[in-house]
């Protein structure tokens, strides 16, 4: 572990609080609500692809989620999805972003202990406005002296914001449960990561990849970041 990191930056979404597990209590309700024209795999599958086609437009989040499940029921019923469906989608979508903001165990007392004597960044993927209401929601903006919301999580999005910070990568301390997001990406540039995986994580996010490198670690949880930090 290098031991002049300045800034640690932290994951939102199933890294700081509980996220996945809402999008695939919704893909089951969605693939529920037209059984009657596909098998639940045949279902997944072609959310999936609607996702990952309207991903370049509409980027991350819960909204683009929703407008992905409407093509979807588009599609799926051949043009003939009725007006109550769509209804019960949106609401879907809204009850989703109304969801309470479940943090993960132990996150908060780490997050205090570490504010003491770095600075806390929170560098996520989404939509702005429902990131900064999850944050809200959480309790845990006090801990962070920058957010981040990104379009995407490209090395050229970490350079952006470790340079946003005014240090270098060598003094950059990425932690989240996503290789392929927030671990890859950081030590391309030359960073450190740490990798706390959750026990669901989207397909989109999924490689594999078996990471050795000496600025990386895998945690089992985020107490044992205070282990190393």
């Amino acid at each position: 572990m290098n031991a002049t990191i300045q800034a640690i930056a932290f994951d939102a979404d199933d890294t700081l609080w509980v996220n996945e597990t809402f999008f695939r209590d919704a893909e089951d309700q969605f693939c529920a609500l037209f059984k009657d024209y596909v098998s639940y795999e045949e279902c997944q599958k072609l959310l999936f692809n609607m996702e990952m086609h309207n991903l370049p437009m509409y980027g991350y989040g819960i909204k683009p989620f929703t407008l992905s499940l409407i093509e979807a029921a588009i599609e799926i019923t051949n043009n003939k999805v009725s007006i109550s469906q769509i209804s019960e989608l949106i609401a879907l979508g809204k009850s989703m972003l109304e969801a309470p903001v479940v943090l993960i165990d132990g996150i908060e007392e780490v997050l205090g202990t570490l504010s003491r004597k770095h600075k806390l960044v929170v560098a996520t993927k989404g939509d702005l406005l429902d990131q900064e209401r999850k944050l809200e929601k959480s309790g845990l903006a006090k801990y962070f002296h920058h957010i981040e919301v990104m379009s995407d999580k490209q090395p050229k999005n970490y350079t952006k914001l470790v340079n946003h910070l005014d240090i270098s990568p060598q003094e950059f301390l990425m932690i989240g449960n996503s290789l392929k997001s927030d671990i890859l990406p950081v030590l391309e540039i030359g960073g450190s990561a740490f990798h706390i995986p959750f026990h669901t994580t989207w397909l989109h996010e999924q490689v594999e990849e078996v990471v050795a490198h000496e600025n990386f670690k895998e945690l089992s949880n985020a107490s044992e970041i205070l282990e190393w930090v």
